[in-house]
């Protein structure tokens, strides 16, 4: 696993430089791991200290938290390890005053005993210290006996609310009856989708199969409570919220926060994904969601996966919640709004009107479902081609093409000009990206060449082809030769009018116009790209034929074949 790190042993402290360099209200204890809010006042006139830690590579936690509303100190330990008793000590004597600190801890065995020590110390030294112990895995139950549960993401919510007390100047007491509340009340589970590997190890923390994931497990890189194959969000979704919503009982009747947290290597994308199946699963079961977060909040390195957390609300813990914080790392607010979906326009399109079928509607249909399907089998072949030298989306862009062909082939239309409009607009809608507005550009240009024809010659077709490869290179500036669709369309319109010139049939031209598809779209393998994604590749694409000319020479080949048969 590469990292961009010099030595591993430095890293930690290599980060915290780098956090407190780029962070104007954080600073540290001078050669330790240990950062501090940098406006603290005299002593004298501190409001209750919040610290907490542990160990680092759970990035923004904790040291994303240190803020004005949040933690007063976070200590940090090596990756997945806990920080000394001596660093947790410097932590409590750099920023308490007489209204002492309180220690948030998540419940690991390391944890415990390193703050729960320095607390020890610190009070016979005269400052007033209490500690909660965070642990709201709730995906160990019948494993580990409830008060042994690990803490995990659900703890930064415990930051919020303690973090939120102290700034409003309650006493040590009330602060950590707060925060007791709140630890006791939060429930958390996570799903990873692989492991991560620590900056000091050469492997994995463990190993999954490529169709496996691991529900229930911490945050240190261990394996979870099960193994199970790879299932679809919202079934991840559902089976962690059972769990959930099971542990709290009654008291997820009551208005909920809900924490979305990505692991480290899950995109935006998907925690998105998530948190909207989230809010849907918990309305389906009646439960009220009151704040939502979706993020990372508490990672285990570069862990693909998530972990879904709940906390019951009463109106003193939403109070403390919803006070401002200057912590870096907390996203905002959180409030759910009930936004009103914008109507989409009403289309002017009449093209999708139906009439009575025409001479070749039938054919028109059968070629279009005959198209779908090549491009359905296609899929993987596409992907492929277009990770070697794009974003490798063309053949699930296609598969929508594939669908929207499907849509139109069941509308009923006279001519092949109104097919061909309501395909143009079906792909323009369909297909982002590059490849729906090829289409479609080429598709309606066709569409005005043919229209008012029922029945268009051979000769017609063949122009109907020259005039889509036209109307691509218009467009996107393309020429044969630049390594793209177009290749494809002009060997396929060049082939046309070879065929026809030797007196050949139009069902042998258009035999002949997806042999020509085939061979523009092989030869561009040898044409280095000049526009496109590709183009940044250069030579180094050399060898693999175009993803975009490929499509063009299957969707040819269908079109060829449905026609004969």
């Amino acid at each position: 696993m590469k990292k961009l790190i010099n030595d591993p042993a430095n890293a930690v402290a290599e980060m915290v430089a780098g956090l407190v360099a780029v962070q104007p209200g954080l600073t540290r204890i001078a050669g330790r791991n240990v950062v501090l809010r940098a406006d603290l006042p005299a002593p004298a006139d501190r409001k209750v200290a919040i610290i907490s830690g542990g160990g680092s590579g759970h990035e923004p936690a904790h040291a994303g938290y240190v803020g004005a509303g949040m933690l007063t100190a976070a200590v940090l330990g090596d990756v997945f390890t806990s920080p000394s008793v001596d660093a947790v000590l410097e932590a409590i004597q750099a920023t308490a005053g007489p209204a002492g600190a309180l220690l948030i801890v998540k419940n690991y065995t390391g944890d415990r005993l390193n703050f729960g020590l320095a607390a020890e110390i610190a009070r016979a030294g005269g400052i007033p210290v209490e500690i909660v112990v965070v642990g709201d895995d709730a995906a160990l139950e019948g494993i580990v006996a409830q008060e042994r549960r690990r803490g995990i993401a659900g703890t930064v919510l415990v930051h919020k609310v303690a973090g939120a007390a102290a700034e409003q100047g309650r006493d040590l007491a009330a602060v950590a009856q707060l925060a007791g509340r709140a630890a006791d009340a939060v429930r958390s589970m996570g799903v990873a989708l692989g492991s991560c590997t620590l900056p000091s190890a050469k492997a994995p923390s463990f190993t999954l199969g490529d169709e496996e994931i691991e529900f229930g497990l911490g945050i240190h890189g261990e394996m979870g409570a099960r193994r199970s194959a790879m299932l679809p969000a919202s079934r991840i979704v559902s089976d962690m919220l059972d769990r959930l919503v099971e542990d709290l009982g009654e008291r997820s009747r009551e208005p909920l926060a809900l924490v979305v947290n990505g692991l480290g290597a899950t995109t935006q994308l998907e925690l998105m994904v998530v948190a909207s199946n989230a809010l849907d699963d918990l309305s389906r079961r009646g439960v009220k969601v009151a704040r939502v977060w979706a993020g990372n909040f508490m990672t285990a390195l570069e862990m693909p996966g998530c972990s879904l957390s709940l906390m019951p609300l009463d109106d003193e813990l939403s109070d403390l919640i919803d006070e401002v914080t200057l912590a870096p790392a907390w996203p905002g607010p959180g409030l759910i709004d009930e936004k009103p979906t914008v109507a989409a326009p009403t289309a002017t399109d009449d093209i999708l009107a139906g009439e009575a079928d025409g001479p070749v509607s039938d054919a028109v249909r059968k070629a279009m479902l005959a198209i779908a399907e090549a491009l359905d089998a296609a899929e993987q072949k596409l992907t492929e081609l277009d990770s070697v030298a794009g974003d490798g989306d063309l053949g699930a862009s296609m598969v929508r093409g594939a669908v929207a062909l499907r849509g139109v082939a069941a509308q009923q239309f006279s001519t092949p000009s109104k097919a061909l409009d309501a395909l143009a607009l079906a792909l323009r809608r369909e297909i982002a990206g590059s490849s729906g507005p090829f289409y479609a550009i080429a598709l309606m240009r066709v569409a005005r060449l043919l229209e008012g024809e029922a029945s268009p010659s051979a000769d017609l077709w063949g122009k109907a082809l020259a005039e889509a490869g036209e109307a691509v290179s218009a467009t996107g500036g393309a020429k044969p030769g630049d390594r793209t669709m177009l290749d494809a369309l002009a060997g396929a319109a060049e082939g046309w009018r070879a065929a026809r010139a030797e007196g050949r049939t139009g069902l042998e031209a258009f035999d002949a116009a997806a042999a020509g598809a085939a061979g523009g779209a092989e030869k561009t393998a040898q044409m280095t790209p000049k526009l496109g994604r590709a183009s940044y590749l250069g030579e180094r694409v050399l060898g693999h034929p175009d993803a975009g000319a490929t499509a063009v020479a299957i969707w040819m080949d269908a079109l060829a074949r449905s026609l004969r048969g």
